[in-house]
């Protein structure tokens, strides 16, 4: 059984009136502990309990009971408790319920039982010292610590997880909580909470909301009763107590179960006879009981014992007595006295915890509460300050001396400002921002020293970035305004402070800022960094007055560099994407692409950003080299998962990995990794740009599957393209809102939309169909109503296709100008289109190209010909997850006559039509030699694809004629 912080379980009274609430711990219990059935599995139910009600009434005491029938009956414990004193602490409540679990084991098992969480969340838990480097965002922590539980429940099984004073857990171990309960009754996990109803922060709202829906679960406690107060009263003091006596006990303490219990106990140390003359002398010991009376009973014990339990109620529970007692200024002989005298008036104990150190620990909550605010408010400012010093003195650092600093005031002390910025720094390691950015800002108040104070504006700017980006800006600014600002800092303080007002929707003052301090430095190489972070906001900026300009301008700068540092190369990317979004050849968007990727690029270097590896990797998708860019987004999720990063980065990942996918044509994969970076999207907040990318690839992917009452349910669950963003977003939202439109015959609006899209990215110049097909789109919608004007966007759109230069590219805007053809010129326009949608890896386009040359073909009387097309159009449908364009092959096929083939097996789904050819080609019995001579590639290209395709159909050369059905 593991149990927190080695806090010992209490004799415990007889629980009276609370038998609902023991029948709903039995019946958690034999759930949990679950039936075997037939086949011998152990069928395990969880769920969450919640016990709630004032300070008193047995929340404690009935949770306390659960562990030790849990302990009994076998199950893994988990426990821990919030605290008054500890609420600022992050993952105080966590370390509590993982540390007892790891802390006994060996480095080496730890880190096999963590495994890749390791990094991420042995700092969080305590079971580490936190990287210098580490950044893990917030969600990262906390899908880490969903896997560590999750990993306990499976391992050590069935897990019984238990919170004590849920209105104190501190905020990232509340998030947590939150998050995980609902997944309880899946993992066959009880998790039973306990609160105090009118303390609960608004935070811990869901988590109130969650236990009362199932009322069963739910128990609001109420006072004891006076039979029920009659019964402990005799139960302590004699048989022989008289009513009068009893109920008067019950009238004094309103039936609270803790107060009755210790005011029996109280009666029974001072020989305190159960009648009705006795009366005055209970009032007197009622009082002594709780808040100032406690005080005055703790006042009488002497100065030592007030002192110690001063001490105890500022550093909190499970400190050791080494550190208390420096606090509370006693030698050991004094304390140990000291200890000795609170633990026979039931204020406080000492007991061993983990570690075998002898800890300090209340007997209730109400009596922690009570000395702490009976403490002279300038001798508890000073005993946290002792309290701080002492803690890291013992090696406990500076998170842990922290809060103790957030009580302390501001007296310009360079040491407070070193510990707060550590703190924050462990903080941040931690995954806890939030406490960063308190520590930080108790810092700036301290305040640091002048040479300082630019550096610490500096760090609390940039804590407060992913959150608050306007106070960032204030913030940062104030640190360029600060006289000792050196130029090193000064450089980093400029992009961030960019990098904030990107995030905040001001793109002209990000460049002009960076424009500004381009003129103030005096290096080369200063300025050309800036110069990348201008061109990378302005690229994003979708109210970018001079696109055109900044096009030539980049094209300027990138034919001079070669790569040699991560500005250049970042400069070099950044020109091969527009040379995508303009249309210009695709060759040169490769070179562009392949020199910036010559020196390598980060994914998480938090100067430079994500955006441009991203766009990278875009480019290579949109110059038919789908297979590399999923390479660099594989790197880029690694990169994010390995450093916590689960937020926006990693939906944005997702998003664009499942629109490769889409690309590609493996339509039913595109929807899973879309629908996976949506659900992290929403995760982090609505309307960001990570949820638009998301939200209109997933639309785009639904409408090529034939699903548009889906999309729609998506685009107006989301008010999909209602509003312009301020950032480029790409798929365009009011050029896939119109595309949506059209899929749903609303013809108007749908041209309305297209032409107002095509307009605005005309203005940018974004003239590339492979990156927005607004175009073709809009000569579908016009086709029917404005032959001529359809005829003349398709067109349009073929010679900018052509002159890109791409195979799927060209093949799409020739399939559309087919379309809207009379069937003489639709047929050679198809012809070309499927021959370039062959060598291209738009699986999607060529099933596409194939069914609408069928059914030309079909309408021109040529069956033979329109089979064999239809045919395999059906079949690459099929295969890429294109229900209606499937549908629509069948029908065609149907409506000539001809029966339509089985379509082909599952397993044909994971090739790609490239991959696809090699193997038929393989399996015909030609060797690598052959199939190279075949496909016009080189042997080393059809290795990799024939390992591609084994690999995917888990086959070898002998097996793969059987597992592709041939």
């Amino acid at each position: 059984m593991a149990t927190a912080g080695g806090r010992r379980e209490r004799e415990a009274t007889p629980l009276l009136e609370r038998e609902t609430e023991l029948r709903t711990i039995e019946h958690a219990l034999d759930d949990l502990c679950g039936s075997t059935s037939e086949g011998g599995h152990a069928s395990r139910q969880g769920g969450v309990i919640g016990f709630a009600g004032p300070a008193g009434l047995g929340k404690t005491t009935l949770l306390a009971l659960l562990r030790r029938s849990a302990a009994d009956r076998g199950c893994t414990v988990l426990s821990a408790r919030g605290g008054e004193q500890e609420r600022q602490v992050p993952f105080h409540v966590m370390r509590q319920l993982v540390q007892p679990v790891f802390a006994a084991m060996p480095e080496d098992e730890r880190r096999e039982i963590l495994g890749d969480w390791y990094d991420i969340v042995a700092p969080a838990t305590g079971l580490s010292a936190p990287k210098p480097d580490a950044n893990p965002d917030p969600q990262g922590v906390r899908d880490g610590l969903d896997w560590v539980v999750t990993n306990l429940s499976v391992r050590s099984g069935p897990v019984v997880l238990t919170i004590d004073d849920v209105h104190w857990v501190d905020p990232e171990s509340l998030a947590w909580l939150i998050a995980f309960a609902p997944r309880a009754r899946d993992l066959g996990m009880l998790i039973a909470v306990a609160c105090r109803p009118d303390e609960l922060p608004t935070r811990a709202l869901p988590l109130h909301d969650l236990v009362a829906r199932n009322r069963s679960r739910a128990h609001e406690l109420a006072p004891l009763t006076a039979a029920a107060v009659s019964r402990i009263v005799r139960d302590g003091l004699g048989e022989h107590a008289d009513e009068v006596f009893c109920r008067e006990c019950w009238a004094i303490t309103g039936g609270n179960p803790f107060e009755v219990v210790e005011l029996t106990a109280k009666g029974s140390d001072r020989g305190l006879a159960p009648r009705e003359e006795s009366i005055p002398q209970l009032r007197d010991l009622a009082s002594a009981v709780k808040g100032s009376g406690l005080v005055e009973r703790l006042e009488q014990l002497g100065p030592s014992a007030v002192r110690l339990a001063w001490a105890a109620a500022v550093v909190g529970n499970g400190v050791p007595t080494a550190i208390v007692g420096t606090v509370a200024a006693l030698g050991d002989s004094q304390l140990d006295d000291a200890a000795e005298q609170l633990e026979t008036a039931r204020i406080l104990t000492v007991l061993p915890n983990l570690k075998r150190e002898r800890v300090v620990e209340f007997y209730h909550p109400l009596i922690a509460t009570a000395v702490y605010r009976s403490i002279p408010h300038g001798v508890r400012v000073g005993m946290h300050g002792v309290a701080a010093q002492a803690l890291v003195d013992e090696g406990h650092g500076a998170a842990a001396a922290a809060r103790h600093m957030l009580e302390m005031h501001p007296e310009g002390d360079p040491w407070v400002v070193r510990q707060l910025r550590r703190a924050a720094r462990d903080s941040f390691s931690a995954g806890a921002p939030e406490a960063a950015r308190r520590y930080l800002a108790r810092a700036l108040r301290e305040p640091p020293d002048i040479e300082d104070r630019a550096q610490v504006l500096f760090e609390l700017g940039s804590a407060n970035l992913p959150h608050e980006p306007a106070t960032t800006v204030n913030q940062l600014r104030a640190a360029l305004e600060e006289p000792k600002i050196g130029q090193d800092l000064r450089e980093a303080v400029t992009y961030r402070l960019a990098q904030a007002l990107a995030h905040t929707g001001q793109m002209e003052q990000a460049t002009e800022l960076l424009t500004q301090e381009a003129r103030r430095t005096t290096s080369s190489r200063t300025r050309l960094r800036m110069q990348a972070e201008q061109f990378k906001w302005n690229a994003v900026d979708a109210a970018e007055h001079d696109s055109r300009g900044r096009s030539r301008l980049l094209a300027q700068f990138a034919k001079r560099l070669t790569g040699r540092d991560l500005a250049e190369r970042h400069i070099l990317g950044l020109r091969a994407w527009d040379v995508v979004l303009r249309g210009e050849p695709v060759a040169q968007s490769l070179r562009y692409a392949e020199q910036a990727l010559r020196g390598g690029m980060s994914w998480t270097d938090q100067d430079f950003g994500f955006e441009v590896p991203a766009v990278v990797a875009l480019t290579l998708m949109y110059c038919d080299q789908p297979g590399r860019a999923e390479e660099l987004f594989h790197d880029g999720i690694a990169e994010f998962e390995a450093k916590g990063w689960r937020g926006a980065h990693l939906s944005f990942a997702y998003t664009l990995l499942g629109y490769i996918r889409f690309r590609r044509g493996r339509l039913a994969e595109a929807e899973d990794f879309v629908r996976s970076g949506l659900q992290i999207a929403d995760r982090v907040g609505h309307g960001i740009p990570a949820q638009l990318y998301a939200v209109g690839t997933l639309i785009e992917t639904l409408l090529a599957r034939g699903r548009t009452d889906a999309a729609q349910r998506i685009a107006d669950g989301y008010r999909f393209g209602e509003d312009i963003p301020q950032t480029v977003v790409y798929p365009d939202p009011q050029a896939v809102r119109g595309k949506l439109l059209l899929a749903r015959g609303r013809i108007e609006e749908a041209v309305q939309q297209l032409t107002a899209a095509g307009d605005r990215l005309e203005q940018r110049g974004t003239q590339n169909p492979a990156w927005s097909p607004w175009r073709l789109d809009l000569a579908l919608a016009l086709a029917g109503r404005r032959p001529r004007e359809a005829r003349r966007h398709a067109d349009e759109a073929v010679a900018r296709a052509r002159s890109f230069g791409t195979a799927s590219a060209i093949g799409q805007a020739l399939r559309v100008a087919a379309a809207i053809s009379d069937p003489a010129r639709a047929i050679p326009l198809l012809n070309e289109a499927v021959d370039h949608l062959e060598q291209s890896p738009a699986a999607y386009e060529l099933a596409h190209a194939l069914v609408d040359r069928g059914t030309v073909l079909r309408s021109a009387g040529d069956l033979d010909q329109a089979a064999q097309q239809l045919y395999r159009g059906m079949e690459t449908a099929v295969a890429c997850g294109a229900d209606a364009l499937a549908t629509r092959a069948r029908n065609q096929l149907a409506a000539a006559g001809l029966r339509p083939r089985r379509p082909l097996t599952a397993e044909r789904d994971v090739l790609t039509t490239r991959e696809e050819a090699a193997a038929l080609l393989a399996a015909k019995g030609l060797d690598n030699t052959a199939v190279a001579g075949r496909l016009g590639s080189d042997e080393q290209t059809v290795s990799e694809l024939m390992s591609a395709v084994f690999t995917k159909l888990g086959t070898d050369r002998l097996g793969l004629r059987r597992s592709l059905g041939l």
